[in-house]
């Protein structure tokens, strides 16, 4: 069962069809990009990340997209701003987790407290360390030894006592109870992290610049999509700025309120200091006040340089996104000479159309205009059009790919192998040529190709259709079969044109006369008859005949006059009349000649028969 759709079916088909397929292009032009980034929560080590490093990883991933030293400036400048901004959040984190690093969980106590012992082993062996150093230099003898001897022992006690506060630390900050071991392994991460990249980032900016300015659509194409993708991205990390600026706007804020607050309590802690300082000798409330006051002093302190790297960072940010947006109106300053570039070769395009489409409405206009051999000119044109259209085409190609490097050796190789490939078509195409010369054939002759008779119904560039009539001796009507040849036998083989010169044809009847007749008198009124009624078809084919042969004065002129030939035979005298006709004028001339040699025949049997009676 076939599927048959009406023409509207089959517009609206291939509407939808191509409205799918623009969707589907518009999609892949407009696709936002990814930033191949790593996680900006997590540390290299898979675990969450206390201090966020997605600002500098997001720069060093820009940096790479960095073409030109415009881009180039940027890229390494926002690099700069973001790991500035970094290191400042690092020491906010430190000193901040160094200020609250007290338990906060019953379970975590313990840990703890194993890490403050250890510390404070550690402490004592090295002040006994210290101690006896510096009464070794006054000793001598057997108190020298006993000296160096302890210290001996001091070093190993304080190395033994070390190994345990590692390993005490190694374990708080397994249990991740301990935000300042937690940052700092993350900040330790990051320090071997900058040093790798330096080795392997020596440069900003290999990245291959798009050429914006190239000078075929392809690879303006090309350009504007990735200046595309380049922006977005570049958008993407401006409003992460911005978010991250907003955020610490929001912190800052929420600390100053703190701040503000605890103004009061700064000016109660400097009263009791003063009152501190003015007693005579301290006691043990007021050494208690003094543990608070300065404790207190110590957390104010560290408020206010937290409310320092707050303000610095969202300075720090806001550059950072002036950095990103000063780099994204420099990436659409390119894109839109990548744009104009399109759009200047879509207007050569356009120009080039309505040039062919002029040249063919021109070459109409004056060959179509033309009376004279229209069959020709009409060929005629339709090669002009195909030559102005070739060359169209490839003038578009040029726009959209541009023009080869090596275009002369391109042309020859691919002239050598199309002569190779497309020899039959390239000496049919020339045999065109020589079948619309002087000498060739035109729509309406009849002609012999490779031993087949007919009417040339068409010629065009590569072939010739006949309309087959078969041999000339035969009945000489169409067979009703179109026979094609390829145009190649003008060139390799050979062709007879029977209607160079107004069609005319040899012809010729053949008459039997009894042996009992004297055959001589019947001749000549055979041949009298016969040059009447050809006489005129005579004198014109010499005409023609002598135009034909124009060109060719040594030639010797032909006779269209009527011959008669005579072969005796046993059953009388067989008499072959040859005389000149129009092709298309065959048949009707050998009817009427022979109507008119019966009449001839009769009459001259009522002669012979009525001088037979008067004789008798």
């Amino acid at each position: 069962m076939q599927l048959r759709m009406k023409p509207h079916q089959w517009a609206a088909t291939l509407g939808l069809l191509g409205l799918v397929l623009a969707t589907a292009l518009g999609l892949i032009l407009t696709r936002e990009p990814e930033l191949s980034i790593s996680n900006a929560g997590q540390s290299p080590g898979g675990e969450a990340s206390l201090i966020d490093e997605h600002p500098l990883q997001t720069a060093r991933a820009l940096a790479t997209l960095a073409s030109g030293p415009d881009e180039q400036r940027l890229a390494e400048q926002a690099m700069k701003v973001a790991d500035r901004e970094l290191d400042l959040a690092f020491a906010s984190g430190l000193r901040d987790a160094a200020e609250n690093s007290s338990p906060s969980k019953p379970e975590t106590k313990e840990l703890y407290a194993r890490a403050s012992q250890a510390q404070a082993r550690v402490k004592a062996d090295q002040d006994r360390i210290d101690q006896l150093t510096k009464q070794l230099p006054s000793a001598s003898g057997a108190r020298e030894a006993n000296l160096q001897q302890q210290i001996d022992l001091a070093h190993a006690q304080h190395e033994y006592d070390q190994d345990e506060l590692d390993d005490a630390n190694e374990d708080l900050a397994r249990s991740s109870s301990d935000p300042l071991s937690k940052i700092q392994r993350q900040f330790n991460q990051h320090e071997a992290a900058e040093h790798q990249y330096d080795l392997n980032h020596p440069q900003i900016g290999n990245y291959a610049e798009a050429n914006y300015l190239a000078g075929n659509l392809a690879a303006q194409i090309v350009a504007w999509h990735s200046l595309h993708g380049k922006v977005m991205k570049l958008l993407s990390a401006r409003a992460e700025a911005s978010r991250n600026e907003k955020t610490l706007q929001h912190s800052h804020d929420t600390l100053q309120g703190e701040v503000s607050k605890e103004a009061g309590t700064k000016q109660t802690i400097s009263e009791q200091s003063n009152q501190i300082n003015s007693a005579a000798a301290p006691d043990a409330s007021s050494t208690a006040a003094a543990s608070s006051a300065i404790k207190s002093l110590h957390h104010l302190s560290v408020n206010q340089k937290d409310l320092s790297d707050l303000s610095r960072r969202i300075q720090d940010h806001q550059e950072l996104a002036k950095s990103y947006g000063n780099w994204i109106e420099l990436v659409k300053s390119h894109e839109l000479a990548a744009v104009h570039g399109m759009l200047w070769s879509l207007l050569l395009i356009a120009l080039i159309l309505l040039a062919v489409y002029i040249a063919g409405r021109i070459v109409d206009h004056f060959i179509i205009d033309v009376k004279h051999e229209w069959t020709t000119l009409k060929t005629l044109r339709v090669v002009i059009r195909f030559a102005v259209q070739a060359v169209g085409v490839l003038l578009i190609l040029f726009v959209l790919f541009g023009i080869p490097n090596q275009m002369p050796t391109i042309l020859g190789l691919a002239g050598a192998g199309l002569t190779v490939a497309l020899k039959d078509f390239i000496v049919a195409f020339v045999g065109w040529f020589v079948l619309m010369g002087r000498n060739g054939i035109r729509v309406g002759d009849w002609v012999e190709i490779n031993g087949v008779v007919g009417e040339v119904v068409e010629i065009n560039l590569l072939r010739t259709v006949l309309l087959e009539t078969g041999n000339w001796t035969d009945t000489g009507h169409p067979t009703g079969r179109k026979v094609a040849f390829v145009n190649s036998y003008a060139i390799e083989g050979h062709f007879f044109n029977f209607s160079t010169s107004g069609q005319w044809l040899w012809d010729e009847l053949e008459i039997m006369v009894p042996p009992d007749q004297n055959p001589y008198p019947i001749i000549d009124a055979i041949h009298k008859v016969v040059e009447k009624d050809t006489q005129a078809n005579a004198e014109a084919a010499e005409h023609d005949w002598q135009l034909a042969m124009g060109g060719y004065r040594d030639v010797q002129a032909v006779s269209a006059a009527p011959a008669i030939n005579l072969r005796p035979t046993a059953a009388g005298v067989e008499v072959h009349v040859r005389y000149i006709t129009r092709a298309r004028e065959r048949f009707a001339t050998r009817t009427r000649l022979y109507q008119a040699l019966v009449e001839l025949l009769h009459h001259r049997h009522v002669e012979e028969s009525e001088a037979q009676n008067v004789r008798r």
